[in-house]
């Protein structure tokens, strides 16, 4: 069974970048660039894993993180940061907001496959 991934990041190159490596790992993914429609994109296309942006307007990714891992319906989905805040303060945020993994930008194919064949 092919594994689905969503995506979550307000710019649509590095959605496009991440799909490509998705796809090219044997991942089926959808994205999305609004971060305040993930709960309603969990609930339509049921996602193994979520790769999320931290940087994005109205909602960032910590918050999104801290929303969902905050809720029974979605505290199971493991959610990978994937940002260009690679500081240890956030990746130790990060983790307090529940965090399952943390990719910092930019990256290399394999290192994104990696993290999310772990949790897929």
């Amino acid at each position: 069974m092919v594994k689905k991934v969503l995506v979550v990041d307000d710019s649509q190159a590095e959605i496009r970048l991440l799909q490509s490596v998705l796809e090219k790992g044997g991942f089926y993914s959808v994205a999305i660039s609004d971060p305040m429609k993930i709960e309603e994109t969990i609930e339509e296309q049921r996602p193994n894993v979520i790769l999320l942006d931290v940087v994005m307007p109205g909602r960032n990714g910590f918050q999104a993180c801290r929303d969902l891992k905050s809720q029974e319906a979605y505290a199971q989905i493991p959610v990978i940061l994937v940002t260009s805040k690679a500081a240890p303060s956030d990746r130790y945020w990060g983790e307090q907001q529940g965090a399952n993994g943390f990719i910092a930008k930019p990256f290399t194919p394999d290192e994104l496959l990696s993290a999310v064949n772990k949790f897929a």
